[in-house]
């Protein structure tokens, strides 16, 4: 059967972590949420939990579509993905939110919105442009249903893991402080510098088989 070992579904788990950061993005979950009583937190929370879970599952069944439509080799994509990944990377190690991620501009936007479940929490802050080149790239590395379907459990539980970062958040983020939430994200960027080179090695022994 045309499945990865354990040890490659954990990686793959590890580097969503790592990636999407969901307790770096605590602070910026207590802040949009502020205003809210307890029960609209918990409902943001689930909302965007739920988007980030569907935005990545689209991500992960129709990505392979997407590329050949756009004729883009995985390859290419790889190599995309890792500088991509490396950019996010930089700005973690410096305990901050990446402008791949969320923009000043969009920050300024979300401030006036009456919801900020799905636009800026569930995307581009969760489900971004590194957690959906994450996922399409781990999918391309096995051509089989129960591949696809183990990968889809793992966003799921990935999904209910940020869910409960949320609803634990002011907890959290007490207990950490500002200085232990900017630890786990520059380690969490270190993680994700790994991932990025590793896609990016990956995408050029590809491209040119010499280098293997």
């Amino acid at each position: 059967m045309d499945i990865g070992t354990l040890p490659d579904y954990l990686k793959f788990f590890a580097a969503m972590t790592a990636v999407v950061n969901p307790i770096g993005a605590i602070p910026i979950f207590i802040n949009l949420t502020a205003d809210n009583t307890e029960e609209q937190r918990r409902k943001t929370a689930f909302q965007a939990s739920y988007a980030t879970a569907i935005i990545l599952l689209i991500a992960l069944f129709t990505g392979e579509t997407l590329l050949h439509f756009f004729g883009i080799s995985i390859a290419s994509f790889r190599v995309g993905g890792g500088i991509l990944i490396l950019l996010m990377a930089i700005s973690m190690l410096q305990a901050k939110v990446s402008p791949v991620k969320q923009t000043d501009e969009e920050v300024e936007d979300s401030i006036d919105r009456e919801t900020v479940a799905v636009v800026p929490l569930g995307t581009p802050l969760l489900a971004g442009p590194g957690a959906i080149s994450t996922v399409i790239l781990y999918g391309q590395q096995h051509n089989s249903p129960v591949h696809y379907g183990l990968l889809a459990v793992i966003v799921m539980v990935f999904a209910l893991s940020v869910l409960l970062s949320f609803r634990a958040a002011p907890v959290i983020a007490s207990y950490l402080g500002k200085t232990g939430i900017n630890v786990i994200t520059r380690i969490m960027g270190l993680v994700m510098t790994a991932v990025g080179v590793e896609f990016i090695a990956n995408g050029l022994k590809q491209l040119f088989p010499i280098l293997a």
